[in-house]
């Protein structure tokens, strides 16, 4: 009988020490109550990342476009004329748009890729493009003028026979309707500025 009554108060004593531990890992696991710095560090980061009415709009351009492309490469000579096309995707949940082009330019296979966004911290629009032609990265920033429907971007481009020249662009984008908008390209020379592309998109 004394082993019995023995061997209970070992199985009482040890149960009575694993809680005391489990409570004790508990506590020590147990997350700490964050501080007013750390709590405003995580609001800013919520407000910075979430998904606003600006991205919404931005979803219009999503889907398979037809181009209708005409390019004005020199003064007094006629525009050169080509079509393509571009498919453009919601990203990341909504907070971006990724087209890809594909088209010709000067009787040659022209490939391009572009992003699309709005920046909650500098409250700007955004483009960016890259394509087969070239080894760097355009960006733009820029506004919406929702009584035209028009998108205003600008920014500056590298100019490849003048190494370290920069040569100022304006980027136009109008919305026509729900099937078509138009995307204009405009540079800035010796203080003069000139459209020298653009191209007509339709909705697939």
């Amino acid at each position: 009988m004394r082993s019995y009554r023995w061997i209970a108060a070992l199985c009482v004593a040890a149960l009575c020490c694993f809680s005391v531990g489990v409570v004790a890992q508990t506590d020590a696991t147990a997350e700490p109550e964050m501080s007013a710095e750390e709590k405003a560090m995580m609001e800013a980061w919520a407000k910075m990342s979430e998904v606003r009415a600006e991205h919404k709009q931005l979803q219009y351009f999503v889907g398979n476009w037809n181009e209708k492309m005409t390019m004005w490469t020199e003064p007094g000579k006629p525009p050169e004329e080509s079509t393509g096309a571009t498919t453009q995707t919601s990203i990341f949940d909504g907070r971006y748009i990724d087209g890809g082009h594909i088209g010709t330019f000067q009787g040659q296979p022209h490939h391009g890729r572009g992003l699309s966004g709005f920046d909650n911290l500098r409250g700007k629009f955004f483009v960016t493009w890259i394509d087969n032609m070239s080894t760097g990265i355009w960006i733009a920033y820029g506004s919406y003028d929702a009584a035209t429907k028009t998108y205003t971007y600008t920014g500056d481009m590298d100019d490849f026979m003048k190494p370290g020249a920069k040569v100022p662009v304006r980027n136009v984008i109008r919305i026509v309707d729900d099937k078509n908008y138009v995307f204009e390209w405009y540079e800035t020379r010796e203080g003069k500025e000139a459209k020298t592309m653009q191209i007509e998109y339709s909705r697939q």
